[in-house]
């Protein structure tokens, strides 16, 4: 796999700050206090992971559609098909409580990962994609499961 190029890091962590924070929310009871008085409930705890998370999901449908339209044929609607699920995902499996949701936002960021593999197998995405896409996901996935536990 090539080397990441380095805006390309920098916005990936960077995109990592909303997880990582309501991480450390939900499993700090006296920062989560401070949080909801000074910013909100919303960008607190599990429900900020949940929101931001639902949001990447539909994010990354459009990567993944940008991706389609660098094939032809049936390999670019196949890909177009394949890259609205991420999106729906969301859309349909994270209005059940936030338990349930941070399953399912789970299970979505794993599979996506699955999505990410095959358009960089295709060669639609750039050869570096998979090194990011597999770090920002272990890194998200992590940070979903803290308010599990």
């Amino acid at each position: 796999m090539a080397h990441i190029p380095r805006s390309a890091l920098l916005l990936g962590l960077a995109g990592l700050i909303p997880f990582v924070w309501g991480a450390i929310t939900a499993a700090f009871p006296d920062l989560a206090m401070w949080s909801v008085r000074t910013i909100g409930s919303r960008l607190t705890g599990p429900y900020v992971g949940l929101f931001y998370g639902a949001i990447i999901m539909s994010f990354m449908s459009g990567v993944l559609w940008g991706f389609a339209a660098r094939a032809t044929g049936m390999v670019a609607s196949t890909g177009y098909a394949l890259s609205v699920i991420p999106a729906l995902w969301a859309f349909f499996m994270t209005g059940g409580g936030p338990t349930s949701a941070g399953i399912s936002l789970i299970a979505g960021f794993i599979g996506l990962l699955g999505l990410d593999w095959l358009f960089w197998k295709q060669g639609l995405a750039p050869d570096w994609w998979l090194s990011l896409r597999v770090m920002l996901t272990v890194v998200v996935v992590a940070c979903l499961a803290v308010p599990l536990v």
